[in-house]
């Protein structure tokens, strides 16, 4: 799927490919939360943090807003267990009756982690998981 990035978004990845070295799959900002997400090529995690998270330390700063980072994938699952990270997520299956759903299945002890505070990890995960692969809903089980 074709993700479309605005203005902003574009000259956000710009910049984090300027200071990473690594150049972003997406972009979003999300003014509820204060924050911008960037989405990393599978691989390029480690790098795009950088040594004890200085690249993200350092957009934090320049950008004077939290800074989140998501490892892409090429397979729906995946991508959904990455965007719910750290939480521990042993399965994600997705069903295409009508509606495409990811049901996670989470660790009891990471629900929480999972959901984030005031919901800002589940509400990043569906976001992009509905930007990158079509996905109306995912659900914790």
């Amino acid at each position: 799927m074709r993700v479309t990035l605005s203005d902003e978004a574009r000259r956000l990845v710009a910049l984090f490919e300027d200071e990473t070295d690594v150049a972003a799959r997406d972009c979003l900002v999300d003014d509820e939360f204060d924050r911008v997400v960037f989405v990393v090529p599978p691989g390029e995690m480690g790098k795009a943090i950088g040594p004890d998270g200085q690249h993200v330390k350092r957009m934090e700063r320049r950008l004077d807003r939290d800074v989140e980072l998501v490892e892409g994938a090429d397979r729906a699952a995946d991508f959904v267990a990455n965007a719910l990270a750290p939480a521990a997520v042993y399965n994600v299956t997705v069903s295409e009756n009508g509606d495409r759903i990811a049901y996670a299945e989470v660790d009891s002890a990471d629900r929480g982690v999972a959901i984030g505070t005031d919901g800002r990890t589940i509400q990043r995960a569906r976001e992009l998981a509905q930007r990158h692969f079509d996905i109306d809903e995912i659900e914790l089980t």
